[in-house]
């Protein structure tokens, strides 16, 4: 793929980038855009100064959400070189959903190769001090003016870079979370399994009615019995129960988390006992009231590993390792990012060098 390159002549403000970044708030100087067209296919790839969009407001992504995002990191190592974590999987699982949204496919190779080449014309962006990355966020939206609910024609592949502190501003502390048991997020069949943006306008409600009760985040149950966990609004969950890891099953419905796969190939290679399955909501407060609920822990792009110290379901709040992280959730914590930065050996083949 032959991509252009119109550097910027009027570079954005750049925040002090050893100091801690909110997350998402700041955008680096260059964007990467590419088109498609029935006739040409994906097309006219290049990387631009950043700017705003010039779209009709009758384009169909404002009217019918035909729209995919994904999100990656690149990380600056101790030795100064940048890499990213498993963008493949980031590009295979950006086709899996475009294919579920009637987006045209984009070859996984392209795909890698746009990240690769914005991150590097603005690495400088990448701050250094831990627990702070290069956030990468891709995505796909229809762009065709027609108000009518149809597949689109025309699409817009873009791509921009936020240089950001860690997901949440605490760190490592761990969240709580309250169990809706009222709305629903997803079901199996619909767009669950899909990174598009209609699956989070969904769990808005829930998240606002969490935090309003004082709680960081929702975790939501299944759409037809309301008693199979799915997942947290922005993160896959998993249980430490009685010295064994379980986590949701991939039904269709829950997101195919990255990190999530990740922590269950580092389980496998610790010899710690490891399940994907359907798992209740009845048998967490079970295991929590005989007392062999362990830990409980999120795992997403953004915050790595997030442990949870509360969990609340029907007035019940469970306490979760005296609300403080527990060893395993550090454990995976430690690893993931000491991977990601370059400090420990690569022993899975996960990172990905940036020349």
């Amino acid at each position: 793929m032959k991509i252009t390159l119109e550097k910027t002549k009027n570079p954005l403000p750049k925040p002090d980038l050893s100091k801690s970044l909110p997350f998402g708030h700041y955008f680096t100087d260059h964007m990467f855009m590419m088109s498609y067209d029935p006739k040409n296919g994906w097309h006219d790839a290049k990387i631009t100064p950043f700017q705003n969009l010039s779209i009709s407001p009758a384009a169909m992504i404002f009217h019918y959400g035909q729209e995919v995002f994904e999100g990656l990191k690149a990380y600056r190592t101790a030795s100064g070189k940048i890499q990213l974590f498993r963008p493949e999987m980031n590009a295979r699982r950006a086709m899996q959903s475009n294919e579920r949204l009637c987006i045209p496919e984009l070859s996984e190779e392209d795909f890698v190769q746009a990240v690769k080449s914005l991150v590097k014309v603005d690495a400088d962006w990448i701050p250094n001090q831990k627990d702070a990355s290069l956030y990468i966020r891709p995505f796909f939206i229809a762009t065709d003016e027609c108000l009518g609910v149809k597949v689109a024609q025309n699409y817009l592949f873009i791509i921009l870079l936020s240089p950001s502190g860690p997901y949440y501003a605490h760190g490592l502390k761990p969240v709580s979370i309250m169990v809706e048991d009222r709305y629903v997020r997803a079901f199996q069949g619909g767009t669950g399994a899909a990174k598009t943006s209609g699956n989070y306008a969904a769990s808005l409600i829930g998240q606002r009615g969490a935090y309003h009760q004082g709680y960081d985040q929702v975790l939501w149950l299944d759409g037809i019995e309301h008693r199979y966990i799915e997942e947290v609004g922005a993160m896959n969950i998993f249980f430490k129960i009685d010295g064994k890891v379980i986590t949701p099953e991939l039904d269709g419905s829950i997101l195919a988390g990255i990190t999530r796969d990740s922590i269950i190939q580092l389980c496998k290679s610790w010899q710690v006992p490891v399940e994907e399955r359907a798992i209740t909501i009845d048998e967490i407060v079970e295991s929590y009231q005989n007392h062999t609920l362990e830990e409980v822990f999120g795992s997403g792009t953004a915050a790595v590993i997030s442990p949870v110290g509360k969990l609340c379901y029907k007035g019940l709040e469970m306490i979760i390792h005296q609300e403080e992280t527990g060893p395993f959730s550090k454990k995976l914590y430690d690893t993931m990012t000491k991977i990601q930065r370059g400090e420990i050996e690569d022993i899975y083949h996960w990172t990905t060098p940036i020349d």
